[in-house]
């Protein structure tokens, strides 16, 4: 099984279609054997998908990501877990024990307003179609 992880300094990136790196992570047996960044090269949303689909993840960890994103993944066998945010190691590790925390529900919606902030430390206005999910 791959683990996709969208990454930054170690930590969770939190907006999918912005993210300039993922780690992946292969699992065996409950076990991390091997593990390698990649850099996105600025690809954006839909080349996102496209980028994992060919280096055969099973698994997406991230922040947010909007539906249209989601939906390449799940079409193409890729499970989501988001809104999850912290170290990413620690959350492929508590997904290999079954006690990772992430928010089925969480989207973003960026389209149209400023990029500049981090999707799981608040809620965004949704009348100006920021993020849902939030808490």
């Amino acid at each position: 099984m791959k683990i996709a992880v969208t990454y930054e300094n170690g930590e969770i990136f939190q907006h999918f279609g912005h993210s300039q790196q993922f780690k992946i992570y292969e699992i065996d047996e409950e076990k991390i054997v091997n593990e390698k960044i990649i850099n996105t090269n600025g690809s954006g949303h839909g080349l996102l998908g496209e980028l994992l689909i060919s280096e055969c993840v099973n698994i997406l960890i991230c922040g947010g990501l909007g539906s249209g994103a989601r939906n390449i993944l799940e079409e193409n066998n890729i499970k989501v877990y988001p809104g999850v945010t912290g170290d990413a190691d620690e959350a492929v590790k508590d997904f290999i024990v079954g006690k990772l925390k992430y928010d089925p529900n969480k989207k973003c919606n960026h389209h149209g307003h400023n990029h500049d902030h981090d999707c799981a430390t608040h809620d965004c206005s949704k009348d100006k179609g920021g993020c849902t999910g939030n808490k």
